[in-house]
């Protein structure tokens, strides 16, 4: 769920259908009809800076095996080098029936797309799972898809009908004790994971998954799963399938959009793992959605206020169950994976700043003088530092390396002719890491972010970090995804000092930005 955003940008640029020459509505910058002297003065879309196409092949070639030299699972490299060697924008034309991608690495243009959006903007995304939801699984979804792969009217009027609910402050702060006690309850899972070492299994990263899992199911479904119980560990449980499907969908979408889409055709071995990864979210969803409808139909116990919870809520402006389910089907698709590798990534570099670590650690011993005492909404919003902790994390190494938006009407983007049908790809991991932008950008530096601060925070423009994106299609639950994170990391230090006594983890995408390698993290008790 929050820092829900799903894949890279780059994925999505890619996952487009064969056929995708233009986007269905608009993001503008400036108008041909609007300002036809500014349009008249830029520079052609010919002169766009860029890797040269060849004859016939284009720039395929450069992403095939052994003859290409750029790598999906090192796009975070390729993009920097990009910037490099061609400056602010790149054009990357010659992709064999798929759109070209115009990448920008300039905040201000960036700024000026999104505030011109239109009410509807397409953001580029994944067709795999729009014929899934739109043809394979018609009979369940039918023309309510959701807010993920989907576009135009149906997500217009699907975003429309659950915004107000995800949206709310007021709503995420209702779910600080069921959000709190899901990170007790891992904090308490961890602390018995540990061997006589005091360090955690290397496959820590699937237990967080479960911490994630369980706080999406507590926001979502209004209930428990049993996430962090210890019988959680059979690979027969529901949990652990869902989980488990989440992670087959993220690695095979990939694999479904970049190469030729032999799926359209006949049913590839990847295309009936990713079905079935998705059939078993869907069944497991729509299962745990009827026993939640089944409890609060029957007047049984809820979680937080049963007339303000996100379910009551959802319910109240459809009566479908469907809606809710498709919701909660979203959040789970988007959201486990995204959360859980947000915090390992926060973990692990507090466990690589210790001097830092130690500063947060007396600001939540300020507000929890305790182990028993509770973390209010109220609480939380005095842990300044821990706010500072996640964006820093988030600006050098972002969940998601870029968003973008596909252009409808022919525009003048910094300073270039860019026509109807390209797709702008928004580089913010390489802009955030920009000492233009971010001075000491290879620092790791919470500080920048306090408001104490103000002669550092003088340059931070708005639109050169955004790990949640920005305007009508920024993730929808990024207001739970802010309490979860908060909460547990909070609840993680002050508990333990956290240690990394490795070789130091290299980020890749797998298939989010994450630290690769095994997260043996040292829990040492505090007192």
């Amino acid at each position: 769920m929050g820092i829900r955003g799903g894949l890279t940008c780059w994925r999505r640029a890619f996952f487009q259908p064969l056929t995708t020459s233009r986007c269905e509505s608009s993001v503008v910058t400036t108008f041909q009809d609007d300002v036809g002297t500014e349009w008249d003065r830029a520079r052609p879309y010919s002169e766009v800076p860029g890797p040269k196409p060849l004859p016939l092949v284009g720039n395929t070639w450069r992403f095939l095996p052994f003859v290409g030299n750029f790598s999906i699972e090192e796009i975070d490299r390729v993009s920097r080098d990009l910037y490099r060697q061609y400056g602010r924008v790149v054009k990357l034309a010659g992709l064999m029936g798929r759109p070209d991608m115009l990448f920008l690495y300039d905040a201000d243009e960036i700024e000026r797309v999104f505030r011109n959006e239109d009410l509807m903007p397409h953001r580029p995304s994944m067709p795999s799972l729009n014929y899934y939801k739109h043809v394979h699984r018609k009979d369940f979804f039918g023309d309510n898809g959701g807010v993920i792969a989907v576009h135009g009217e149906n997500w217009y009027n699907f975003r429309t009908r659950v915004q107000q609910a995800m949206l709310q402050p007021r709503t995420a702060k209702l779910y600080t004790k069921p959000i709190e006690e899901t990170a007790v309850a891992f904090v308490k899972r961890a602390k018995k994971l540990r061997d006589s070492n005091l360090e955690v299994p290397e496959d820590f990263l699937n237990e967080i998954h479960k911490w994630s899992l369980e706080s999406i199911a507590r926001v979502a479904l209004d209930m428990r799963l049993g996430c962090l119980d210890e019988q959680v560990s059979c690979s027969t449980s529901d949990t652990q399938k869902l989980i488990d499907a989440v992670i087959t969908f993220f690695s095979n979408v990939g694999i479904l959009e970049l190469k030729f889409p032999f799926w359209r055709i006949f049913s590839t071995p990847t295309w009936k793992k990713y079905i079935a990864a998705l059939d078993t979210i869907t069944d497991i969803s729509m299962k745990h959605i009827s026993t939640a409808l089944q409890r609060l139909h029957s007047g049984g116990p809820v979680l937080v206020d049963n007339d303000s919870s996100l379910l009551q809520r959802v319910l109240a402006t459809d009566s479908d169950p469907k809606t809710a389910c498709i919701l909660a089907i979203d959040m789970f698709l988007v959201g486990i994976d995204t959360t859980s590798t947000a915090v390992a990534s926060i973990l692990y570099q507090l466990s690589q700043h210790p001097e830092k670590q130690e500063i947060l650690y007396d600001e939540i011993r300020n507000v929890l003088p305790s182990h028993n005492s509770s973390l209010t909404a109220q609480g939380l919003e005095k842990l300044v530092y821990l706010k500072a902790c996640i964006k820093e994390t988030l600006r050098m190494y972002p969940v998601v390396i870029g968003n973008g938006r596909c252009m409808t009407r022919d525009t003048v983007v910094a300073g270039y002719q860019i026509p109807k049908g390209v797709q702008a790809v928004f580089q913010h991991h390489v802009i955030s890491n920009l000492d233009h932008y971010f001075p000491q950008p290879d620092e790791f530096l919470p500080e920048r972010w306090l408001k104490i601060c103000s002669k550092s925070r003088q340059g931070h423009h708005p639109f050169a970090s955004l790990p949640f994106g920005y305007g009508r299609r920024m993730c929808l639950g990024r207001r739970f995804a802010d309490l979860e994170i908060q909460m547990v990391i909070a609840k993680m230090i002050q508990t333990f000092r956290i240690e990394y006594h490795y070789e130091k983890l290299q980020y890749r995408i797998h298939p989010m930005y994450t630290p690769d390698g095994p997260l043996r993290f040292k829990l040492v008790e505090r007192p």
